[in-house]
């Protein structure tokens, strides 16, 4: 249990988070229940409901003991370090609302662990992925909106969730889309001819009419294309193509990014295309090796 005030404070948090930070819903979900399992070890930890008082006067054995008790009930060591930096977040936005030291919170080490680095295709695999999507449907309009998703995917960087709530006021396709990512932030991102005649195909071919306010990918039935059926439609081609199981649709995503840098893209337009805050992100997407990132390096800053 936690007190009135510190519920209210946690609220007060994640309206910060939201209004401030841009966060995303998905992600003030995953905070908000990080926190409160944090806050509700430690109401058991210490046999009484925590409040603003008792949260004040947390010790470096109490993060030790919550991190033990974590590890001990199977929590991987990414997710715990996801929780941490939750916590770590949240705890230091109330002691300077609250005006206390946050300093044994804060010095909490993060578990180490191996960072999966993504797995982009190789070219030929990403066009063979397209292909193989296309001949999977039985219905010819069903096999014609795979291939315009997973075209979306590879030819212009999105998302799945970003291809997915493309409306029909986004159609027919501009030159230049606007497209609202993570935490609300907008970029434009060009659109080529092969990814606008894969949904000129599609909405010809659909026998749903597209609607202003509407999703433009639809369900069998007519209601809105859930990433499931993507992601099944990429399993079942994957499979015949003998590729990995890291040959998913965000794994498009990856290739988009990874051929486009390879081909002497530059990493800060790459980065505005993927709607990245960070440039490390957009290394780590790439997947290049390091004497390419040498090389890129070496051309912005030339040696005297």
């Amino acid at each position: 249990m936690i007190s009135a005030a510190l519920s209210a404070a946690l609220a007060g948090w994640l309206d910060h988070q939201k209004a401030l930070k841009g966060a995303a819903e998905n992600t003030l979900k995953a905070y908000q229940t990080d926190v409160l399992g944090f806050l509700a070890f430690m109401s058991g930890h210490h046999g009484e409901a925590q409040g603003l008082g008792p949260i004040r006067t947390l010790t470096v054995s109490d993060m030790r003991a919550w991190m033990a008790h974590e590890r001990g009930r199977g929590v991987a060591a990414r997710s715990l370090a996801r929780s941490l930096s939750a916590v770590k977040t949240f705890y230091g936005w109330l002691a300077d609302r609250e005006g206390f030291d946050p300093s044994a919170v804060l010095s909490a080490r993060a578990p180490k662990f191996q960072k999966k680095l993504p797995r982009p295709l190789a070219p030929d695999a990403a066009r063979a992925m397209i292909d193989t999507v296309e001949v999977q449907a039985r219905e010819p309009w069903i096999a014609a909106r795979d291939t315009a998703v997973v075209t979306l995917l590879y030819g212009c960087g999105l998302r799945i969730s970003e291809a997915l709530s493309l409306t029909g006021r986004d159609v027919p396709l501009p030159a230049s889309l606007r497209i609202r990512g993570k935490g609300g932030k907008e970029r434009l991102v060009p659109v080529l001819p092969a990814a606008r005649a894969a949904v000129d195909a599609y909405l010809r071919a659909c026998p749903y009419p597209p609607a202003a306010d509407a999703p433009i990918f639809k369900g069998t039935r007519g209601g809105p294309l859930y990433p499931r059926a993507i992601q099944s439609v990429m399993a079942q081609a994957r499979m015949q193509l003998g590729l990995p199981a890291t040959a998913t649709p965000h794994a498009m995503r990856h290739s988009f990014a990874t051929h486009l840098l390879n081909a002497g893209g530059d990493l800060r337009a790459i980065q505005e295309l993927l709607g990245h805050a960070s440039l490390s992100t957009t290394q780590a997407y790439t997947a290049v090796d390091t004497a390419r990132l040498m090389e890129v390096y070496d051309q912005a800053h030339p040696r005297a």
